[in-house]
């Protein structure tokens, strides 16, 4: 169940009886799996597949991570990678933002506008976007081997004229800290703190949301993490173009 595969499919694999299983596959019974990347290395080569290169940008998400997630229940946290593609994300995450999709992308969620609405006035919106593109940029850098950081911004600016001044602009933004009003469609206007962790070693990003204890937000906040996701299909975060 945690890794997207049918009980029959997983049995095929243990009893040798399956066709080779996909990178998606493999990458999603380490995470299950809770591998360190050792094993994660060796699980991909029983599955006759290469090991994620060091040139990639790291999409592992280690044990400890994941149990934090897991340990935490009242902190919204989502887990991201360099060019903020969301990996993985807890039941709060999903109840705030809807459900959790992998792969979804949230820098082209804000340039294109889908996805979750969040209050903010113009200059902290043109802060957000500039650190985001940054963010991206360093990644370009960081990563020059890795297509998939190239397709990205190539699609971006294709789809974004925002995008495209800010990522010709070349300013550098750090982000930081601060509240988010989310319209959540189940309980209205919730504010709560954001916070970006870096996971040493991994270019993960670790996004948290929690609301101050004893305020009207805390309490629309447990309310929304007892009712589960929306199923609102709009919610979801955009997804970040595939390579042919």
């Amino acid at each position: 169940m945690l890794a997207g595969l049918s009980v029959d499919y997983l049995v095929r694999l243990e009893q040798g009886r399956a066709a080779r299983p996909s990178a998606q596959v493999v990458a999603a019974l380490a995470r299950v799996l809770q591998l360190s990347d050792l094993e994660r290395d060796q699980l991909y080569g029983a599955a006759g597949l290469a090991a994620p290169s060091s040139g990639l940008v790291p999409a592992h998400v280690p044990g400890s991570v994941q149990r934090l997630l897991a340990r935490l229940p009242d902190v919204a946290i989502g887990v991201y990678d360099a060019c903020w593609t969301l990996l993985t994300a807890n039941d709060a995450w999903s109840a705030l933002l809807g459900p959790i999709t992998p792969g979804r992308n949230l820098v082209v969620q804000q340039f294109t506008r889908s996805g979750v609405t969040v209050l903010r006035e113009a200059e902290d919106e043109r802060r957000f976007e500039r650190a985001l593109v940054s963010d991206l940029r360093r990644a370009l850098l960081r990563y020059p081997a890795d297509p998939s950081v190239a397709a990205l911004v190539d699609h971006l600016r294709s789809v974004s004229d925002a995008f495209a001044a800010l990522w010709a602009d070349a300013t550098i933004v750090e982000h930081r800290s601060e509240p988010k009003t989310f319209v959540h469609p189940l309980v209205g206007a919730v504010t709560l703190d954001c916070d970006v962790f870096s996971v040493v070693g991994t270019d993960l990003r670790i996004v948290t949301y929690t609301a101050v204890p004893g305020s009207e937000d805390a309490s629309r906040f447990d309310l929304l993490r007892t009712l589960g996701a929306p199923q609102d299909p709009s919610w979801e975060e955009a997804e970040v173009p595939r390579q042919p």
